[in-house]
């Protein structure tokens, strides 16, 4: 590619895609040549599944901001140096995770914001799905900017393809812009647009019950907890249901499309190299174990459970053997086989699938699932001091676990129910980070591991701060100079 600046993401068209992960290495489209790809139905349907792709190549390493940064996980073996200075607060500002992520996140809006201005004018007799797509496109791009603004804060609202000159003028926008003026209008207007469910090779696309519940998670980002209560209970009309046991949602040999599945990226095992990295990067470096549950290929040894997190569990949580293996070693059946002291000592079996060679798993990355919005359903409800009903919804997810009902709490103590719940429930599903943030525990939580106030958010490529240069519109995070 002869354009080197990192401002390419915000002009790149989004045409000429496939699920291939080949998109950031084309060259420049030219208009010609973009107006005259988006003419079928099939063009929008090609594109938007583009759009897609690049969150399959950005989820692969989404773990490191939602769950190593909080105290679900831990690095122990210093071998890769980005998830130790995750883990340990102290990433530098020119670390290529930081870039890489912020490349990807403005592809995806870059894509989903040429299907949105080429697909306008077009008439609906043609483009059959354009409700559909131009829905999908909305969801997709309010997703990126979600992402977005978690990580970094104030970032660049970017809505339409835009030339060179104007690029390097993009200005950090607030963090409050970015809710107001797309991620909610976004999310709102996919909500109408969007279908209840698919069927055949469509199924895994976005759907209204996933609008609806990424809309209330947004609401509780943003204190809004009566609309969050009125969007959440939407969701629980719908017809999702928990799926029993636990363990049935990690359990790879069955369909992950089950009645709690509401969003997930998908991933597709079997050779084309469209399979998932999660099973082999958070495997120990133990080839018996690899062997015993049928993992070819690389042992990551990241992501491993906190002491913290083994000791949160209570008694006789059926969730705890799936969220963190036993420590110090596996079972060969009956068999304690301990781990070797050179490798991670605790490891998740969430994602432990057999993988028929390296980086291939048949693993998908939860965004949403119904237990996630029954406990923000509860969250909203005790905000809006209904506890006693929000104990009733609090205590579905506890009972699945095997757990008794909670009774009798007040709205402090069902608050910090809930916020245990989350944790348990959703840990190494990239939600612990952000909650701790959303909820102003972060600090108070992660002071003892280093965290210093201000790094609630991470530091904003370095590459993006040189090329703008001028820290009037683009400045550093603070702290992170």
């Amino acid at each position: 590619m002869h354009m080197k600046k990192i401002l390419w993401l915000f002009l790149i068209p989004a045409g000429l895609v496939s699920c291939k992960k080949d998109f950031l290495q084309q060259p420049p489209v030219s208009t010609v040549a973009v107006d005259a790809v988006y003419k079928t139905d099939n063009d929008f349907l090609n594109a938007i599944v583009g759009c897609y792709s690049v969150f399959q190549t950005q989820y692969q390493s989404f773990w490191m901001f939602g769950d190593l940064r909080s105290d679900v996980s831990q690095q122990y073996v210093v071998s890769n140096v980005t998830p130790q200075v995750i883990d340990n607060f102290t990433i530098p500002n020119n670390t290529a995770i930081l870039e890489s992520s912020w490349s990807n996140y403005y592809s995806i809006i870059s894509r989903c914001n040429t299907v949105l201005q080429k697909i306008a004018p077009l008439d609906s007799s043609v483009i059959t799905h354009k409700t559909r797509d131009v829905g999908e496109a909305e969801f997709l791009r309010a997703m990126a900017y979600f992402d977005l603004v978690r990580i970094f804060g104030n970032v660049p609202i970017i809505t339409a393809p835009i030339d060179i000159a104007s690029g390097y003028k993009a200005a950090r926008d607030s963090v409050s812009r970015v809710y107001s003026d797309i991620i909610v209008k976004d999310l709102q207007d996919a909500v109408t647009k969007l279908p209840a469910s698919y069927t055949g090779t469509d199924i895994g696309r976005a759907t209204k019950g996933a609008a609806l519940g990424m809309l209330g998670k947004v609401y509780l980002y943003l204190k809004d907890f009566a609309n969050a209560e009125a969007t959440l209970q939407q969701v629980t009309t719908m017809g999702y249901a928990l799926v029993t046991p636990f363990s049935r949602l990690f359990d790879y040999s069955q369909s992950q499309h089950h009645s709690e599945y509401i969003y997930d990226i998908e991933y597709l095992s079997g050779g084309l190299g469209l399979g998932s990295s999660f099973t082999n990067s958070f495997l120990p470096n133990a080839v018996a174990m690899a062997n015993y549950y049928g993992i070819n290929g690389s042992r990551g040894e990241t992501n491993s459970p906190t002491d913290t997190l083994f000791a949160t569990f209570e008694p006789g949580d059926q969730r705890k053997d799936v969220t963190v293996g036993v420590k110090g070693g596996w079972y060969n059946g009956s068999t304690f086989v301990p781990l070797l002291a050179t490798t991670a000592q605790s490891y998740t079996k969430k994602y432990i699938t057999p993988v028929p060679s390296d980086n291939d798993s048949k693993a998908n990355w939860i965004v949403l699932r119904y237990a996630d919005v029954l406990l923000m359903y509860a969250e909203a409800l005790n905000e809006n001091g209904k506890t006693a009903t929000a104990l009733n919804y609090l205590n579905q997810v506890r009972t699945r676990a095997g757990l008794g009902s909670l009774s009798g709490l007040g709205q402090d103590a069902t608050r910090a129910a809930i916020y245990h719940e989350r944790w348990v429930e959703l840990a190494f599903e990239g939600q612990r980070w952000f909650d701790l943030v959303r909820t102003g525990l972060a600090y108070t939580t992660m002071q003892k591991y280093g965290m210093q106030p201000y790094m609630t958010v991470f530091p904003v490529p370095l590459r993006q701060v040189q090329i703008i240069n001028d820290p009037n519109i683009f400045p550093q995070n603070p702290g992170y100079n």
